[in-house]
């Protein structure tokens, strides 16, 4: 328990976060009142609720190696807080929400003030700090981070943001994988944007926990409460508050002392006991008790969060709050979009004791002298070891990745035989992947790889077929030393877990190589969540197979047609989708280093960001192909990476050329072969990237644009020497506008071919037909964009 002076500069520095946090909101409104219309009322008072336990956490609880994920809408109250450090800037809070200022919802890409976790997406960075505990523990079962001490993963939750279901399915992986060592501490304020919360929720959020093997303190009653309750009449001034329905008691907590009182004495009479401890107050002194709630009362919280610290334990808080507590907004049911009015400021300011012209200066108003509280905050736990975005070296990555040279495999298989050579290694790379899938292992190519790293569990658990001598393609065990970790089939926590592990060398200090298997189909459904590991920079590998409608007998739930967009679209993720393992190979390996690289210079060769480094999507397929038999020279390596090369470069008189890319490969070939008895000089461009492709062409423009006249893009060049009159004929089993694009590189009349309605059963020959992407659909789209004498081998159909 904190001393009484602790506890009285904590108070005061509460009330100081409450100030600047309510200022830098009511400061942007002001500034940007005629611009937008965009009000920020949100902020200010879901902000205003979450003032005391943030003070309890930054100014005393948080050690340096603790993690927190604060709720959205409190991050002025964040900024506040890290700008009394000294980790903010007053020019970034007075350009809050503006342009390069302080980030809306904190944000670790784009705050300067050491974020741990970027929130935004409600519920997402909720499930984020349990997935971060769980890659602490595989860090440290693997023996890395001998001496560093293990860090709480904390988020700051808003009671409707627990409708979220991500939540929920990530509680369960928890549960599953015996989580340790996080928090989560629900603000309890009963208000969600449009309604409040219905009765008795709490009751069911802490059966929930309980049921999934969390501890669960509630903190409804603050110490003013739990003092008036010991007075005589007390117990039934609780039965009283812990039987008011929600609506009514935020109602009278935004109509005052005279509105507590009138109510209290007409529901409980004239009691003697209860009545005279009502009556003994004042109107000021009834509406700070009634406001006591566990949530805005330090001495509660310090005392649950250090009992807390004492064992490692999952432990939700279940904090009662006031939504917008301390300002004149406080309990109203519309203050999600409400704002303190220039006058209701300007009286407020004056309680604040904060003199005009001195709203930002660090110790205005503050009733404990200056030198003290510098000394105070100068020592604070949680900023002991200073900024705590660590760095990791890199791993190195070997000249070549092996496979089995086998005369057809598809991509799936040829990913499974790569990671298997690598898992048959000793080399360093193969201790730093770590692999993952939701229930898909098997059937995405990982088993191999899987017998040989085995599966990652705190506790180690034999293989019970193993054990009793039943024969199994499968030899799967768990341990401390496993590097796969198996998670239930939802996609949203594969993304979130990628996100945490493709976090570690930034968190923990240490680099984790993550890659993720799952059906392609199914990145929609953990889109939100694979975002959401991007904006944050997180780095990993997703290996989405198989794609596009080649899973024809399955029918058109199971095949995908937008992802190839979602792979272009997304920033932060480079994706590919490549028809031969040996491009697929050049890519992993150019990929593992990738996912370790920040900093330097653009590539002048294709303007792509690649020295940034970032994360990475593979589009694979289950189809086998005939696999060519070809040295890989470093430039044909370097055109992969760069997203396509020549199969058979067009000669000065081409007429057409078939791009074509993924899985398609076969019918694309098969139609350059038969038009090139009737179409002079064909070419055949392969395309292992669109989305590089793409983004090279983009930032080559760009480049002209601002004067460097000598950029020139990877497409630009390849597209270059092909005759103007020539036709292009753009082919994948797909959404044709993955490569619609690429006819107005250098003004080429084109035809895109793919995919745009959802597919039937059938099988791949029948769905390729049905869809005008077979050698027939290329030939009858070639014949109409490059006219000439007819086609001799195409069919009628």
């Amino acid at each position: 328990m904190a001393d009484a002076r602790h506890l009285s500069i904590l108070k005061e520095l509460e009330r100081k976060v409450l100030w600047l946090s309510t200022w830098t909101i009511h400061n942007a409104n002001h500034l940007r009142a005629n611009e937008d219309g965009m009000k920020i009322g949100g902020h200010q008072a879901s902000s205003a609720s979450l003032s005391t336990i943030l003070a309890a956490l930054y100014f005393s609880v948080l050690r340096p190696e603790d993690r927190v994920a604060v709720k959205p809408h409190a991050s002025p109250v964040y900024h506040a807080i890290q700008y009394l450090f000294g980790r903010q800037t007053r020019e970034k809070l007075e350009n809050f929400r503006g342009y390069k200022g302080a980030q809306s919802y904190p944000s670790r890409t784009k705050d300067i003030d050491d974020v741990d976790f970027s929130t935004g997406s409600v519920g997402l960075g909720v499930a984020q700090t349990l997935f971060a505990s769980l890659v602490q523990d595989y860090v440290k079962a693997h023996g890395w981070m001998k001496d560093a001490p293990e860090g709480r993963m904390i988020s700051l939750v808003g009671d409707a943001e627990m409708d979220e279901g991500n939540i929920f399915e990530a509680l369960l992986e928890g549960w599953k994988h015996g989580i340790r060592n996080t928090w989560w501490i629900i603000d309890y304020n009963r208000q969600s944007l449009d309604a409040v919360i219905r009765e008795g929720l709490w009751q069911r959020f802490e059966a929930l926990f309980r049921n999934f093997g969390w501890d669960v303190v509630v903190l409804k009653h603050g110490s003013l409460m739990q003092a008036a309750f010991k007075e005589p009449g007390g117990e039934k001034l609780r039965d009283w508050i812990d039987s008011c329905p929600n609506q009514l008691y935020s109602a009278l907590t935004y109509q005052g002392g005279a509105a507590w009182r009138k109510r209290l004495l007409d529901d409980l009479g004239d009691q003697g006991p209860v009545t005279r401890l009502i009556e003994k107050r004042s109107d000021e002194e009834l509406a700070e008790l009634m406001a006591n709630l566990g949530g805005h009362d330090l001495p509660s919280l310090l005392d649950a969060f250090e009992k807390a610290r004492q064992h490692d334990r999952p432990v939700c808080f279940l904090a009662y709050t006031i939504k917008g507590f301390g300002l004149p907004l406080a309990g109203h049911k519309d203050n999600h979009s409400g704002m303190l009015t220039p006058s209701q400021m300007e009286a407020w300011q004056k309680t604040q004791g904060v003199r005009p012209g001195h709203e930002w200066d660090k110790f205005e108003g503050l009733k404990v002298p200056q030198a003290e509280v510098e000394r105070f905050l100068s020592a604070v736990p949680f900023i002991q070891k200073g900024t705590r975005c660590y760095t990791a070296p890199q791993v190195p990555v070997p000249e070549k990745l092996a496979f089995p040279a086998n005369p057809a495999m598809s991509t799936q298989q040829g990913f499974g035989f790569i990671l298997n050579e690598l898992a048959r290694s000793d080399n360093p790379l193969a201790s730093r992947i770590v692999t993952t899938a939701p229930d898909v292992t098997v059937s995405t190519n990982l088993g191999a790889w899987v017998n040989r790293r085995g599966l990652y569990a705190r506790e180690s658990l034999v293989d019970t077929f193993k054990k009793e001598r039943i024969p199994s393609t499968y030899n799967w065990e768990f341990s401390p030393s496993g590097q796969h970790i198996e998670l239930g089939i939802a996609e949203m926590n594969l993304f979130i877990v990628l996100s945490a592990l493709g976090l570690s060398h930034s968190l923990f200090g240490e680099r984790i190589l993550p890659i993720g298997t799952l059906y392609d189909p199914f990145i929609y459904r953990g889109a939100d969540a694979l975002n959401y590991a991007c904006y944050q920079d997180a780095r990993f590998m997703i290996v989405a197979t198989p794609s596009g409608v080649t899973l024809a007998p399955e029918g058109g739930a199971h095949q995908s047609i937008g992802t190839p967009l979602v792979g272009m679209a997304q920033d932060g993720l480079a994706s590919f989708e490549p028809a031969f393992v040996d491009e697929l190979a050049v890519i992993m390996r150019w990929a593992f280093d990738y996912m370790q690289r920040e900093g330097g210079e653009p590539d002048e060769r294709t303007w792509l960001r690649d020295e940034t480094g970032g994360s990475v999507y593979l589009r694979l397929s289950t189809r086998n192909l005939e696999q060519p038999q070809r040295e890989m020279t470093p430039e044909l390596a370097d055109d992969i990476r760069a997203g396509a090369y020549w199969l058979r470069k067009p000669g000065p008189n081409a007429q057409v050329v078939v791009a074509y890319t993924g899985a398609v490969a076969p019918e694309a070939i098969e139609a350059v072969g038969l038009m090139a008895e009737d179409r002079r000089d064909i070419g055949l461009l392969a395309i292992t990237s669109a989305d590089r492709l793409n983004a090279g062409w983009t930032a080559a423009q760009r480049a002209r644009e601002r004067g460097l006249v000598h950029a020139r893009s990877h497409v630009e060049r390849l597209l270059g020497d092909v005759p103007p009159h020539c036709g292009l004929v753009t082919v994948i089993d797909g959404h044709p506008a993955t490569l619609a694009w690429m006819g107005s590189v250098m003004g080429h009349r084109t035809r895109s071919l793919g995919v745009e309605h959802f597919g039937q059963t059938g099988t791949v020959k029948d769905l390729y037909r049905h869809f005008g992407i077979d050698a027939q659909g290329i030939i009858a789209a070639a014949e109409m964009i490059a006219p000439g004498r007819p086609m001799r081998h195409l069919r009628a159909v």
